[in-house]
Parts: structure tokens; C-alpha cells; sequence
């Protein structure tokens, strides 16, 4: 047969080979680094224990923001850089058949956020749940590793730790059971920040439902007209994780939802109350962990979960040291507080009422100097209302959970599993994902390095580099909880395809508290709710 090319279909074939190599070239130069030997041989070991065999969603094109394609990636406040598993401490040494419950978990819900999850989802249920190399490899082939470093491009960050309190408490108000735990206010309303005019001035809006819709072409002079109200922008809070604005009515105004004193001295009216409690601190406290128990006199318990916030900035007075300075550093961003690393000398100062502060996922606050009764519509109060003497202008809504057993409900709405939940920002590391920590254990100092599930968040919790171990309940957990603050490290696990941060780093200087240049997200990965891109 005669093999000789024609001088047209020479040069064709000579352009095609220099087009394939250049793309060739290109996703080498994209393609984040692959996993060692190491981790390879774990993967082919755990083929042969008896895993399913995974099969890779196809590649995308070189450059696009996808984990598995992207080496590094940013957000406002998060650089993220590709890294093999072994290059990850403690990787290979962990025991992943712990974590495991806990992604299944998050798999309930993961699998209707996107094809990925639930393909991944669909063939994690066919690996074997008592099989660590199995599970192991699973991970190694499904996901990708991005080691997330905070807007100054730092990797260490802070560690605390959080544990379901139990307190006790009364359904009945009578002395000393006088502090209330209320559910969520059947008259806050909430406005998508999202949709509200730019500035400061008043606008009309309307009430549908619950929520508030600015109405766009009426001034202030149509407020008489029926079903409208003024609404203040001056005094929103925008900055919120979800978007939300928390507002009630007043009259013909829409204005913030109530503080904490306002709730404490006028009273909550239209939110039921679940259950009374003797300690105004101890509320405090349960309310900063987001879940609790209340064991009543006869032995039931009642177990309580996050419900709402009513808006206001998380604002603890904290604890002051011999040199006047807050025994825990903190930075204000806007709205929200952020822990600072400290590798101070307060390990062993869990606080309690002899020391005078509260130890609390990892601030140390001071206790108020005064408290006294709080208003509870329909009930006589025992004395005058004087509030808790807590300025903390923050404050926490129940609902009654409904699982007797196992751990709290967390916000991302499945139980928390002890050692392997995490509570976490959710701008730089979303809900339900695997993020593996790398840190060392409160009061031995041992390194403690494991996959976690990030499942929980809360106002205390702010940060690029940050995650609040879930520690279970009972006093063991309570003192390794109020003892835990250390400096830790966070590689989040990714899908492999999975759109991310639409904008690739650039190497322009970044400055502390945003990025150099406009166009970064505010999350990782918009979830409706959690966290919102404007």
C-alpha cells in the first residue's frame, strides 16, 4: 500500500501534531500536582482489599477553575493551592473509617448541590465502611487537596474547639428557673440585602409574608398609603453570611430586629418560650455553642439547636489581662469578630464563676459584674427588671430537636459527630465538605491530625484558616472543649470537576483585609442561605 502523504495533507498533519502539543503543554502546565507513589500504592492496595473501582469525571479544560485543574485559586479572604495527599501531615496515618459516618451524612444533602456530589455521593455508598484503606483511596481518587491560607497567603490559623452544653431548667417559670429560652420570633421578617437600594436613605417597602420588598418608584410621601413602611437603610447590617437582613414592625417602620437588651428588658412577645433556666451565663454560653440540653427535675431532657439570630453583630465583652489587653485577640471585620492566634499561657484557664470569665470556643470573656431578672411577657417577675448585665448585643433562637440520641443538629441540618465535626467559616470552606486539620490535642500538646466533615457554623467562628471542633457532650468534653485553642493548618477536600472561585489568583500584592483588584467572590461555593455572592 502506498503511504506516501500528499504535500497538503503533509502540512495538515504537521499542523494538527504542533495544535495537539501545544494543548498537550498547556495541561501540563495547569495539572495541579498528582499524587505520589505513596499514595498510588494505597490506592491500588485498597483495589485489591475489595473497593469499587472509581471512575474519574472527565477533564475540563486546562485553566478553568475546577478543582483537579486549577493549582491555586482565591476568594476575598482565602488563597487555596493544590497539593498531593502524602505532601498532607498525618494523611496516611489516619483512621478514615471515623470520619466516615459523618461524610455519609453530609452526602443526604450534598447530593443535590450538583452532578459531582451526587455522583460521588452514589459511589461512596459501594465503598466498604470497615475498610480504612478503601476509604482512603476513595478520597485519593474522588477529590483533589487545596490547602486553604488566609488574605495575607498565612496557613496557620486558629483551632478551638465547642460541646453541647446541659444546664438545668424547668418548663414552668418559677425562682430560680427565670431566664427563658425562646424560639424563633413569629415577627421578625427578614429583607434580601441582595435587593435593597444602595445609600443610606429611607425607602418604601411591603410586608409579603415574611418578607420585605422595597418598593422601587415611591418616595417617603407615599407612606400613608396602605400596607407601606419606611425602612431606614442607615441602620442595616448588609454584611451578613446569608444575605439576610432581620427587621420588625413598628408603627409605620421597619427597623433591626431587637438586641439582646431590648429582648431582655421589653420582653420577646411573639416567640414562645421552650424552657426556663437558672443561670443567665449558662444561656450565654449555650447560645455561643448553638445547641444544648435542658434537664428538667424529673430527668427529661429537653435538646435544643439553633433556630435564628436576631441580626445583631457578635460583640462578647472579653476578658481583660493584668496589662489591661483582652486576654483573647481578636480583629473586627465589619460586622464580624475574629479570633487571632495567641500561643499565650491560658491553656489550663478553662474559666468558670471563681475565675470570674467564661472559657467559650476559644474567647475568654468576662462575666457580668451584675444580673438580674429579665422581662417574660405574662409572667410576674420577682423584682426589677435589670436585664443580665450581658452586653453582647447578639442573640440566639431555639427550636426543639426532635432526636432523642446522637449528636445535636448542626447548620448544615445533620447530626454533629464527636472528634469529626467541624464548625467552620462558611465563605471559605463550605458545609458538608471534607477539610482535614492539622493540629495538636488541648492540654497534652500531642499533634491531632484527622478528616473532619464541615458542618456547623456559628457567629464565633470567622476566618479563612479556622475550624471549632466538635468535642460530644458530658463533662470530658466540656473541659477539652473550653480548653482548646491552638494553632492549627486546613486542607479542604474538593470533587474533582467541581466549579470553585471563579477568579485564579493573581501575583498582585493582596492587602490585609481584601485583595488587590475587585472581581474576587466572597465564597468558595454560593450556597443559598450559608453564604451569597453579592
Amino acid at each position: 500500500m502506498n503511504t506516501t502523504l500528499s504535500p497538503v495533507l503533509f502540512i495538515s498533519a504537521l499542523r494538527w501534531a504542533a495544535t495537539a502539543a501545544a494543548m498537550l503543554a498547556a495541561g501540563c502546565a495547569n495539572t495541579p500536582p498528582t499524587a505520589s507513589a505513596g499514595a498510588s500504592d494505597t490506592a491500588a492496595s485498597a483495589a485489591a482489599a475489595g473497593s469499587t473501582t472509581t471512575t474519574l469525571p472527565p477533564p475540563r479544560p486546562a485553566g478553568s477553575s475546577t478543582a483537579g485543574q486549577a493549582r491555586t485559586f482565591s476568594t476575598q479572604l482565602a488563597t487555596y493551592t493544590s497539593v498531593s495527599f502524602d505532601a498532607v501531615p498525618g494523611w496516611a496515618r489516619d483512621d478514615f473509617s471515623e470520619s466516615w459516618p459523618a461524610f455519609l451524612g453530609s452526602c443526604k444533602v450534598l447530593t443535590g448541590r450538583g452532578a459531582e456530589w451526587k455522583d460521588v455521593c452514589a459511589r461512596a455508598l459501594r465503598v466498604d465502611s470497615k475498610n480504612n484503606s478503601a476509604i482512603r483511596a476513595f478520597f485519593e481518587q474522588e477529590f483533589s487537596a487545596y490547602q486553604i491560607r488566609d488574605d495575607d497567603r498565612k496557613p496557620d490559623g486558629v483551632v478551638t474547639g465547642y460541646f453541647e452544653p446541659e444546664i438545668p431548667g424547668s418548663r414552668q417559670y418559677a425562682a430560680p428557673f427565670i431566664y427563658p429560652v425562646y424560639g424563633q420570633p413569629e415577627d421578625m421578617l427578614f429583607a434580601d440585602a441582595r435587593k435593597l437600594p444602595a445609600g443610606s436613605g429611607t425607602v418604601a417597602a411591603k410586608v409579603e409574608g415574611r418578607n420585605v420588598v422595597v418598593q422601587t418608584g415611591l418616595s417617603t410621601r407615599d407612606m400613608g398609603a396602605p400596607g407601606l413602611y419606611a425602612l431606614d437603610l442607615s441602620a442595616i447590617t448588609r454584611d451578613t453570611l446569608d444575605r439576610k437582613v432581620r427587621l420588625r414592625i413598628e408603627g409605620k417602620q421597619l427597623l433591626p430586629y431587637y438586641t439582646r437588651e431590648e429582648i431582655e428588658t421589653k420582653g420577646a412577645p411573639n416567640a414562645k418560650v421552650l424552657a426556663f433556666v437558672s443561670s443567665a451565663t449558662a444561656l450565654y454560653e449555650m447560645q455561643i455553642q448553638g445547641s444544648g440540653r435542658i434537664k428538667l427535675a424529673n430527668g427529661d431532657i429537653i435538646r435544643v439547636a439553633y433556630a435564628e439570630q436576631n441580626g445583631q453583630p457578635f460583640r462578647p465583652t472579653l476578658a481583660q489581662a493584668a496589662n489591661g489587653k483582652p486576654r483573647s485577640p481578636v480583629k473586627v471585620r465589619g460586622s464580624s469578630i475574629e479570633l487571632q492566634l495567641d500561643d499565650g499561657d491560658e491553656d489550663d484557664d478553662v474559666g468558670g464563676p471563681a475565675t470570674g470569665t467564661i472559657r467559650t470556643r476559644g474567647f475568654t470573656l468576662a462575666q457580668p459584674t451584675a444580673s438580674g431578672a429579665v422581662l417574660v411577657p405574662g409572667r410576674r417577675t420577682a423584682g426589677p427588671v435589670v436585664g443580665s448585665g450581658i452586653k453582647d448585643p447578639s442573640y440566639v433562637f431555639f427550636k426543639e430537636s426532635p432526636s432523642p440520641s446522637g449528636g445535636p443538629v448542626g447548620a448544615f441540618g445533620v447530626p454533629l459527630s464527636a472528634g469529626r465535626s467541624i464548625a467552620v467559616d462558611p465563605r471559605s470552606t463550605p458545609l458538608g465538605y471534607p477539610v482535614f486539620v492539622s493540629t495538636r490535642a488541648p492540654g497534652t500538646g500531642a499533634p491531632m491530625q484527622r478528616l473532619t466533615i464541615a458542618q456547623d457554623t456559628g457567629g464565633a467562628i470567622r476566618g479563612a484558616v479556622r475550624a471549632d471542633y466538635f468535642f460530644g457532650n458530658g463533662q470530658q468534653a466540656a473541659n477539652n472543649a473550653r480548653r482548646m485553642k491552638e494553632r492549627g493548618q486546613l486542607w479542604i477536600l474538593l470533587p474533582r470537576g467541581l466549579a470553585v472561585a471563579t477568579a485564579a489568583v493573581s501575583s498582585a500584592i493582596r492587602t490585609r483585609g481584601g485583595p488587590a483588584g475587585a472581581g474576587l467572590p466572597q465564597c468558595l461555593v454560593p450556597t443559598e442561605g450559608v453564604c451569597v455572592d453579592d
